[in-house]
């Protein structure tokens, strides 16, 4: 298998497996937080391929590795292009600045590798 592959299937499967074990051990609270969480991304007004890329944003800005490796793999599911990811890359990266580039280096990284996949 290859190794991005690899990768973010790993990643699919101990971040369902986590998921698991916060829900065990969670408040109502917590539930309805990760309701809610799934509910926004949902196909509505806005398609969920753009709330999707408005996600990677967010993730992008907050430097948040794990949370931009989980909007990638639903912006590759929900069949963003590759100009589409470049363009809301470009709006990351005048939000958050130079900081936000090796986390941009992994996000493409990550997208060619499940390109390639396919």
């Amino acid at each position: 298998m290859d190794e991005k592959k690899k990768n973010v299937e790993e990643f699919k499967k101990e971040r369902e497996r986590l998921n698991r074990i916060i829900m065990d051990y969670s408040s109502t609270s917590t539930k309805r937080f990760f309701a809610l969480d799934t509910q926004v991304y949902s196909e509505g007004k806005i398609p969920a391929k753009y709330k999707e890329l408005m996600g990677l944003v967010g993730s992008i800005v907050l430097r948040c590795d794990d949370c931009i490796l989980y909007h990638l793999i639903r912006c590759f599911e929900e069949e963003v292009t590759d100009d589409e990811i470049v363009e809301a890359v470009d709006i990351a990266l005048i939000i958050g600045g130079s900081i936000t580039i090796p986390h941009i280096r992994r996000l493409f990284d990550n997208w060619k590798g499940m390109k390639e996949k396919n």
